[in-house]
């Protein structure tokens, strides 16, 4: 029996991994944390029965206890709590489920309590990668890799041999706007960036695919999972997803990852690597396969990806600019505070006005996030 902790539990990869959980029944669930939707907390606690559980705010963390006070779950709140969950003694993995830095420290906690990563929140390795890898490598922790991208890589690796990588192809759907010029995109409203042609995501990381943002993200993101330079990643619109990511090995083979725009694949994937299970779904079906097709990415007009690619290259506390300051402007732009082409402005600024720091430590990195912050709602 496998034991696991969830943290974005009531999220969409969190609650596709227990969708996995409740498929499979050798999966246990010893600890959740979500952040604030406790109708589905309480509803997961009452299925899996986890030892432990989390919601952010101390107020709905004492409502959740009163309302599964008949069952033996203890019930905390805060950055405690998530640290808590991360390494609740008897979970082999900790998912990490959880949107934004916050997942740092616990990720940290995880790794430190020997607990194996399976790895959905980006945002850890953009803005702490110089951190997280070599931290994992000490204590003989794996990061397994939960993005579909990144797991198409990390599979396509398994057959051949690491040293010999020559470069990453990481595909791109090119999101809802693909082939749209910057003229065409000034009243785009927060219903059109929400529609992505192929895949089902959570609201922050739709916007971010439409911008292309979220591709900038998975470069800096594969840089350190796959220890490669940026420069080694090479991205690659593939409209159809089928295509989830490639390798290129230094004799010029490449080896690619196909399958069905599915994110259960990876979860399952990552939790049961290096095995291989049956998971009920859509199939490839290549006789109606008509065509699969490659572009290069518009980075003049999706120019948040080329500013990702630059603070990627650069590394210290840079990416963690980025980072935030497209977090926060995703916010505004979802609260209809500002326009869709100011997510990019809002992050060019950001960076042009930062002072980087070459090897941050975490208490730097959350400095640097707040200071990011402050600047936005002092300008905009």
């Amino acid at each position: 029996m496998k034991k696991i902790a969830v943290l974005g539990s009531t999220g969409s990869i969190g609650t596709q991994t227990l969708e996995i959980v409740r498929t499979n029944k050798d999966i246990r669930v010893t600890a959740l944390a979500a952040g604030g939707n406790i109708d589905l907390l309480e509803r997961q606690i009452r299925e899996f029965r986890p030892k432990l559980a989390a919601v952010w705010s101390m107020e709905l963390a004492s409502e959740l206890k009163d309302r599964v006070r008949d069952m033996q779950v203890k019930v905390m709140s805060g950055m405690e709590g998530l640290l808590a969950v991360a390494a609740e003694p008897e979970a082999e993995i900790l998912v990490t489920a959880i949107v934004g830095m916050i997942g740092i420290r616990p990720t940290i906690e995880a790794i430190r309590a020997g607990k194996d990563i399976a790895l959905a929140n980006k945002e850890t390795l953009v803005t702490a990668g110089h951190i997280i890898m070599p931290l994992a490598e000490e204590n003989h922790v794996s990061i397994l890799p939960v993005d579909s991208e990144h797991s198409a890589i990390f599979q396509s690796l398994q057959g051949g041999q690491r040293r010999a990588l020559h470069k990453i192809l990481l595909t791109a759907s090119g999101g809802p706007f693909r082939g749209r010029k910057r003229s065409e995109l000034e009243n785009i409203q927060v219903e059109d960036a929400l529609r992505h042609p192929n895949w089902e995501m959570g609201r922050k990381i739709t916007i971010d695919s439409s911008t292309m943002v979220n591709k900038g993200l998975e470069v800096i993101e594969a840089k350190w999972l796959f220890g490669v330079s940026v420069d080694q990643i090479q991205v690659v619109v593939q409209p159809q997803s089928i295509i989830h990511s490639m390798v290129e090995y230094e004799d010029g083979a490449v080896i690619a990852q196909l399958g069905t725009p599915d994110m259960k694949l990876p979860i399952q994937y990552a939790l049961y690597y290096p095995e291989r299970r049956y998971l009920p779904g859509d199939r490839l079906d290549f006789g109606r396969l008509s065509e699969i097709t490659f572009e290069k990415p518009d980075m003049e007009t999706f120019y948040g990806l080329k500013l990702a690619i630059e603070a990627g290259r650069t590394g210290g506390s840079l990416p963690t600019v980025f980072n935030a300051a497209n977090e926060k402007a995703v916010e505004l732009f979802l609260n209809r505070r500002i326009g869709y082409l100011q997510i990019p402005e809002i992050i060019q600024a950001c960076m042009a006005e930062h002072r980087n720091i070459a090897e941050p430590n975490v208490e730097e990195i959350l400095k640097t996030e707040q200071e990011t912050y402050e600047f936005i709602k002092n300008r905009w």
